[in-house]
This record gives C-alpha cells, structure tokens and sequence, in this order.
C-alpha cells in the first residue's frame, strides 16, 4: 500500500527511497550555516549505518523504522534518515506533520510515518505528501477522510494507536473496534497498522510493560488483521523480543545512545554518531584565590592557564553544568570546566599546561583514548541522553563525515 510514496526529484530505487546524491553529501539544507564558528557538532554516518545493521540484526524478521523527528534528535533529520534508509531502515518516522513535509520537499520518498494524531488543518498536507497519518479518534478519521476525498488518488494508508496504559494518546483498546469500522466505512482510507507505546520499556524489572503488551495482544485479537503491527521503541527493541511484531520504532539507538541505565550493556554495540567539538579562544593566565565568570563563585586553588571555548548555554551547554566538575577534552587530556557557563562562551582549567588557541576541544565525543558520552552529561544532570542531544542548538554547524568504520 506504499505506492503512494513520494518520488519527486529522484530516479532508481534508491533515488525514490532517500533523495538524491547530492542531497546525500555536504552541508545540510535543513541547517542555515553562516560563516564557520570555532564550535560544531560532527555526526558520524558510518556510525548511523552501524547501528540500523544491528538493530536489523538484533530484531529479525521484524523491520526497523527509523525515529527522525526533532531534526534527527539533533543531529540532523535529512541526513540521518538518509543513512538509515540505505542501512536498511524500511521507513521513517516524525512527530509533526510539518517534519515529515519537509523530508519529502528535500527527496525522501520512502514511508513516513507521523506518530500521533495531528491538528485538523494538517491533514490535507499529509494526505497531498503521501505521510502516514496516525488517527485515535473519531474526529481525526473523518477530518482524513474529507482531505483524502479531495487530494487523494488512492486509498490514504492510516495507522490507529492505541493506549495500552501510557495515557498520553491514544484511543482506549474498547474503543478501537469502533474505529476500525470508522475507517472502513470510509473507501479513501485504508487500515495499515495498529501501534502503541511502551511507557518504561527501559526498566527491565517493571512489570507494566509485559502488562502493555498483554493489553496490545488481547486488541490486535479483537481487530481486523493488518499489514502493520508495532509497539517497541528503542529499549522495546533491544530488550523486549515480544514487543518487535511488525518493525521497531527505532530512536534513540539509531543515535548511538543508551536508552536508559537497564541497557547499558546491550548498548554497548552501539555507536555515538554525535560528537560535540570546539577551539580554544582565548587563553589567560590567572593567579591563585582569582575569581572568574558570572557570579565570580569560582576560585581557583591554584596559579592556571584558563581557556575561553566559544559555546555556551544557547547552543545547548547547559548551564546548570557549571560547578558540577564536567570535564572536556583538550590534547587528549580531561580538563574541569570552571565557573558558570555563559550564553556564549565557558572557561576551563588547563592547570600549567601548554594549550594554544585553536587547540580543538571535546564536549561530548572521544579525542585520544578517552571518551566523553552524551550519557555522562545525562547523569551529571539527573536527566537522559535524548535530552541532552535534542539540546544543542541550531546555530552549532552539523558536519556530516564517514568515519570508516567496519559496518554491521
């Protein structure tokens, strides 16, 4: 049924499922670059390669579907999603329909999915870009309806989530016979897949999430066959073999990191496509009880070199990180941000070491032996990996290499 896909400006196989090749290589057109800053995110497609191979390994028979909304979590919807559909992936999946829009306007013709139910003035730009809209209520159903009657050729594929304890969307499991006949009634439409959402798949212990699926199982029995079943999430994937059905949605591991302190381990295979960079800006020599930045509440202990790094909290350097000892990598070495982190800038204690301006910094990534992940910055923070990625800001430069590494 996913013959309605986009093909705009695209030829092959290939072509119609990622883009084109131009649009595969250089900067990113969803990114505004202005003049080369001395702060930069580089992300590693080999690395997005890797781990769609072991999610599709890890998962078969099931399929993955690739989770690009946010921008790709930040690091860059497009070309993430481009990588993945060549590693594999059978289809994407997005937040808001204006996301999946603007994949299709830059050559992605592969199945999107929209994940939940969206605004009424967005359905008739689903429909007309071939996206795959979810529906959990009456109201949505025929709102698609009247769209897909207007601007629709064939049949306008829909996926019907179900609530099976989240309680964020959804429709109640007793409603969804219902639904499904509402969909039936209407010939535009089509009834391609059921789906819900595990709440703390992440958990390995708690017990609401083998009740989740026992609660999908018992619907999908009650319901007319289809082509689409799904309910896992990253952590459903790698952890939860009866959650996989049809294809996993796969997001935060796609990205490399861990979706929680339970899969640490299994995410080890994984690999950080993000690494978050910067150059020394200015360095200054400061003396022993010196007070510096904000507030002056830090003083140093000791005569230091102190660098300047030109990121700060705007860019998603968050500056509650100020005071908590987070290190960055300089030369190889871990060296203390110190002080409070400013909108634009922070400062780093570089002890009597020689450290040159233009001396790239690590934030987040490996430099040398060592390696600063996003899930220490997480669990300085009390908070998780996604949140730490989806932080950093638009005005930080996307740099999109190969790495080389062996692929799955």
């Amino acid at each position: 049924m996913y013959a309605q896909s986009a093909q705009t400006g695209a030829s092959g196989a290939h072509e119609r499922k990622t883009g084109s090749a131009e649009r595969r290589t250089g900067k990113s057109p969803m990114t505004a670059f202005g003049p080369a800053r001395w702060a930069w995110a580089d992300i590693d497609l080999d690395a997005i390669t890797h781990n769609v191979g072991m999610l599709r390994q890890t998962v078969a028979p099931a399929g993955v579907w690739a989770v690009v909304k946010a921008d790709g979590y930040g690091h860059g919807a497009l070309e993430v999603g481009t990588a993945a559909l060549l590693a594999g992936a059978d289809g994407l999946c997005v937040a808001l329909a204006s996301e999946g829009v603007a994949l299709r306007r830059f050559g992605i013709g592969a199945p999107i999915l929209v994940l939940s139910e969206q605004p009424p003035d967005n359905a008739e730009a689903m429909v007309e870009h071939h996206l795959i809209p979810t529906v959990s209520t009456a109201a949505g159903i025929d709102t698609l309806a009247t769209a897909a009657a207007t601007h629709a050729t064939d049949p306008v594929d829909v996926h019907l989530k179900i609530d099976t304890g989240m309680h964020r969307v959804g429709a109640w499991p007793h409603d969804a016979a219902g639904l499904c006949r509402l969909i039936a009634e209407r010939p535009v439409l089509h009834l391609d897949g059921i789906f819900t959402h595990l709440a703390v798949a992440d958990e390995l212990s708690h017990e609401a999430t083998e009740r989740q699926l026992a609660r999908f199982e018992e619907a999908l029995s009650e319901l007319p066959p289809v082509r689409s079943a799904h309910a896992a999430n990253s952590a459903g994937a790698l952890a939860h073999p009866s959650a996989r059905h049809s294809f996993v949605r796969a997001g935060i591991a796609v990205y490399g990191i861990s979706p929680g302190a339970d899969l640490d381990d299994v995410a080890r295979r994984l690999r950080p496509a993000l690494s978050l960079k910067a150059r020394v800006a200015y360095i200054k020599r400061l003396q022993a009880g010196d007070r510096l930045s904000y507030g002056l509440r830090h003083e140093l202990p000791r005569d230091s070199n102190v660098a300047t790094i030109p990121i700060g909290y705007a860019d998603g350097v968050r500056r509650t990180l100020s005071g908590l000892g987070m290190p960055v990598l300089i030369g190889g070495r871990r060296r203390e941000i110190i002080g409070t982190v400013t909108m634009d800038q922070l400062m780093v204690d570089c002890g009597d070491d020689d450290v040159a301006i233009g001396d790239e910094v690590v934030l987040i990534g490996r430099q040398g032996a060592d390696e600063i992940r996003a899930e220490d910055w997480a669990s300085a923070l009390g908070t998780i990996g996604y949140e730490i990625v989806c932080g950093i800001g638009p005005r930080v430069p996307r740099r999109y290499h190969r790495s080389g590494l062996d692929h799955v």
